[in-house]
């Protein structure tokens, strides 16, 4: 069930579409990499994290570990579920730091109860609305998924999934069966007026009626400028709280460090450790 960052066609079972090659070439796509990672940096920030510790973040088609990198790098723990092989073993490649799971999250959350501190999806709970196999029921894939989420997650938390519905009716699908499922909270649209930046994030809570965030480009009619202005101002404050700007010295030497806690095999630091290297032609 990866999330590619893209508005995903329909061929079949996701198992099936994302094979190896498909699972290469999006893993490599700059352009996919980079959407990415800007929405799970949106969902991990409508989260609404304690900034204090690290938190342990359920990822629900996880694909080949691109928004997990993201929640590493914020300094939390996770855990990945897809129901792609291909993707997952693209994710083993690239040396994740989270845990990996194969499996199919319309069977269900197989953890127990309250062990996430939360949930963040992208591109992927659309996958759940279709009918793959003639023993699927959309409405009780859709169901058994929300509320063994719902178990799994711990009070007062919240689930932030980024989708990309085909109509409304897929749309009042979803949120049904959340609600059904215990949760309370709704949708969280980003640009609602621009037909390229427009995003959907279903923002739920657990056990507590939160206030449901403000979706981005709600409050002024030129959405672009103010997409580019957010992750800019985004950015400058993660560098005054002090965390290393991405893929410098400082950034590489705190994720080996991470990696060294986590019992991990790390390569020894050196002068040359992050060191950018001449191109070659």
């Amino acid at each position: 069930m990866a999330g590619s960052g893209r508005r995903p066609e329909h061929r079949g079972p996701p198992e099936l579409f994302y094979d190896e090659a498909e699972a290469r070439k999006y893993t490599q796509n700059s352009r996919v990499v980079e959407i990415q990672s800007q929405m799970s940096e949106r969902a991990v920030e409508l989260l609404g994290l304690p900034e204090d510790r690290p938190c342990l973040l359920l990822d629900v088609g996880c694909g080949s570990g691109l928004s997990g990198d993201y929640i590493s790098e914020e300094g939390h723990y996770w855990v990945g579920m897809d129901i792609s092989p291909a993707m997952l073993d693209v994710a083993v490649e690239r040396e994740v730091e989270g845990d990996l799971l194969l499996a199919d999250v319309g069977h269900g959350i197989p953890f127990r109860p309250g062990t996430f501190d939360g949930c963040i999806s992208i591109s992927a709970v659309q996958w759940l609305c279709n009918a793959d196999k003639k023993s699927h029921s959309p409405p009780k894939r859709l169901y058994r998924f929300f509320s063994t989420l719902y178990t799994a997650l711990a009070r007062g938390s919240r689930a932030v999934l980024q989708l990309y519905p085909e109509n409304s009716e897929q749309l009042e699908l979803i949120t049904a069966q959340a609600m059904r499922a215990g949760f309370t909270g709704g949708m969280v649209v980003d640009y609602p007026n621009s037909a390229k930046a427009k995003k959907f994030f279903l923002c739920l809570f657990v056990g507590t009626s939160g206030t449901l965030p403000k979706g981005l480009g709600t409050e002024c009619a030129n959405e672009e400028p103010q997409q580019a202005k957010f992750t800019n101002e985004r950015t400058r404050f993660r560098n005054v709280k002090g965390k290393s700007v991405k893929k410098s010295r400082d950034w590489i030497l705190e994720k080996k460090e991470r990696r060294r806690r986590q019992g991990k095999e790390v390569r020894a630091d050196t002068k040359y450790t992050g060191r950018k290297r001449r191109p070659h032609f």
